[in-house]
């Protein structure tokens, strides 16, 4: 077959393609065409407003070189383009908060890190598996020496982190804590032992029946008193408490609904071989039922990840109270816009990529039964 032909089948597949989704019918074509035009006067609109008539004026020795006079006039979109010198001018302080500028690099290293420490838990067809595992279980004892500090490295305090590091922090962390937690509050709660049972519903009911803002206060104002004397958490360990609970009843519960999927002949069948309790749930039961259960997984996962904002409420700067504060700097009011639009880019890029992985492993483990 000729390329030329090659060509004219590929042109006829998208022809066939538009005229079938987008111009079947009149309606459709009209709706098409509105469309068209909101995409494009809202596109160009934005991508003037962003990048073409937007000011990026910042040297890289941290010197400003933009007018400042023209960015306070900056008050309504459309009126000028945006003034992104703001998010140059407080980069330190979205990506460490305030943690030492001279020991950012620190914070870099597990930047860089993070990513090989969650790879192999995410991918199995990779070379040196084996490997990435092992350095999963090592790296929270790795990120914490390096963030917090010991021997040979200064101590920095949590009260100093702030911006994408406590966002990502709380996030991976919550999550990854969560995930074990929630397992075990799932099976807890089909048990057929009452006590068991019992605990594991009051716990997961509560949990889910309050805001996690209730939830922050509760381990910020609290959870002193059932530790022993002398122990006194800092703000950050009670809201990843706080976020972990949380985020553990409401997987719970997506865990459960794909164990409930299961039938009960598997587990029949399973005990039929002599199979115990735990050998059912492990090898066959829980496989089932997490590949069911991916898609609210995922969606509790983004949810944390998001709600992570709320921690500002008692005294945390992630990403978000990093951006609020900087607007309250006099020398950058005004600008909104340029400040929530970067915050909503970073929130989208993890969300997204979590949304787009949860898709990737339906598909590889075929949660359709088909």
């Amino acid at each position: 077959m000729s390329s030329t032909t090659i060509q004219i089948i590929s042109r006829s597949k998208y022809y066939n393609w538009l005229v079938k989704n987008l111009f079947s019918s009149w309606v459709n074509t009209i709706l098409t065409v509105i469309a068209l035009i909101f995409v494009y006067q809202v596109g160009s609109f934005f991508l003037n407003w962003a990048i073409f008539d937007a000011d990026f004026r910042y040297n890289f020795q941290g010197e400003l070189i933009i007018d400042r006079g023209f960015c306070s006039k900056n008050i309504m979109p459309g009126e000028y383009g945006a003034c992104w010198a703001i998010i140059f001018a407080r980069w330190n302080q979205f990506m460490y908060g305030l943690y030492p500028i001279e020991e950012a690099w620190r914070v870099n290293l597990i930047y860089a890190l993070l990513p090989l420490a969650i790879i192999g838990i995410l991918f199995d067809k990779i070379p040196f598996r084996r490997y990435f595992i092992y350095f999963t279980f090592i790296f929270p004892f790795l990120a914490y020496f390096m963030l917090y500090g010991g021997p040979g490295l200064s101590v920095v305090g949590t009260n100093k982190w702030g911006g994408l590091l406590v966002t990502l922090f709380l996030g991976v962390t919550g999550i990854g804590l969560a995930f074990p937690l929630s397992i075990l509050l799932a099976l807890g709660r089909r048990s057929k032992m009452p006590i068991i049972k019992s605990l594991c519903v009051v716990f997961i009911e509560f949990i889910r029946g309050v805001p996690l803002i209730t939830l922050l206060f509760t381990a910020n104002v609290m959870l002193p008193l059932f530790l022993p004397d002398g122990v006194n958490p800092d703000n950050l360990l009670r809201a990843l408490v706080a976020v972990t609970l949380f985020q553990s009843a409401y997987m719970a519960e997506a865990i459960r609904g794909g164990l409930q999927a299961i039938p009960r002949g598997q587990v029949e069948a399973a005990q039929s071989l002599g199979l115990s309790y735990w050998q059912t749930t492990r090898k066959i039961v829980l496989p089932q039922a997490l590949k069911i259960a991916i898609p609210p997984i995922v969606n509790t996962c983004i949810g944390l990840f998001k709600d992570t904002s709320l921690v500002l409420i008692i005294g945390l700067f992630d990403l978000l109270g990093i951006g609020r504060a900087a607007l309250a700097d006099m020398t950058w009011t005004k600008l909104y816009y340029e400040v929530y639009v970067f915050i909503s880019l970073v929130f989208f890029i993890f969300c997204f990529g979590m949304s787009r992985y949860s898709l990737y492993l339906e598909k590889k483990l075929k949660t359709d039964n088909s």
